[in-house]
């Protein structure tokens, strides 16, 4: 060994040790730069022999920098194991999760864009080029109230079929209120109390996030039908909602 290589080495031992100090920071910050390299370089070799090309480099980049900093804290040099060999399965095991993730997130992303622009299309549908702007005006706004109606039933998460005896679920968080949860209570309710096939489709397209072709095949009826059938669901919960004055949906 060089006394080049002995004095890295050493200096190197030093910053494992700094990591239970008060340099710690300054160690760490040190020893990253260290194996920066070290971490794209599995980066790099997960990123040529990735199957789908819907992530870039720099997102894998920064998963092996995630496995890297989390090998530092889980390393103890004093089990006398090369830092190499025992981050290298912990970066290489970040980047496969977080690629794993991002397509899965990407994945729903997708799917749920591809259910709602299937609500727009049934909502627009059978509809004649407005005459006037009076006209588009009133069309924009039935579709925009039946999106409204849609959002609702998916932040719902769960649209009751048995007259809802369970009772509905109070959305999370911001919704967390008194008015939330009755307009909820009376959207459960008004749903229940919609015929059965436009109850059945509304709760397996927005609690289940079946799309028109599954629900198609489903209910063993074309996928136009499908389409009709929401758009008539909607507007027939549209019209209960304002007949019993739960939610003014009319600006």
């Amino acid at each position: 060994m060089s006394a080049s290589s002995g004095s890295d080495v050493a200096g190197e031992a030093a910053l494992w040790a700094a990591l239970a100090g008060p340099e710690a920071t300054r160690a760490r910050e040190a020893l990253f730069a260290l194996y920066a390299g070290f971490a794209r370089s599995i980066a790099r070799r997960h990123f040529r022999e990735r199957t789908h090309g819907d992530l870039e480099f720099a997102d894998l980049e920064q998963f092996a920098y995630a496995g890297l900093l989390e090998a530092f804290d889980r390393f103890d040099p004093a089990l006398g194991t090369p830092f190499r060999a025992f981050a290298a399965h912990r970066i290489s095991g970040s980047v496969r999760d977080g690629m794993a993730h991002a397509s899965e997130i990407r994945e729903q992303i997708s799917w749920r864009q591809r259910l709602r622009r299937e609500r727009l299309k049934s909502l627009s549908a059978a509809r004649e080029t407005p005459a006037d702007t009076g006209e588009a005006m009133h069309m924009l706004a039935e579709i925009a109230v039946g999106l409204a109606l849609g959002f609702m039933l998916e932040d719902m998460g769960h649209v009751p079929q048995d007259g809802g005896k369970g009772g509905p679920q109070p959305a999370p968080n911001a919704y967390d209120s008194l008015a939330w949860k009755e307009i909820v209570a009376h959207l459960a309710e008004e749903v229940a109390g919609l015929p059965e096939r436009e109850r059945t489709i509304l709760h397996r397209h927005y609690a289940l996030d079946m799309t028109f072709d599954q629900l198609a095949e489903f209910l063993r009826v074309s996928k136009g039908r499908i389409s009709q059938l929401h758009r008539v669901a909607l507007a027939l919960l549209r019209k209960r909602l304002a007949k019993h004055g739960h939610f003014k949906l009319d600006g």
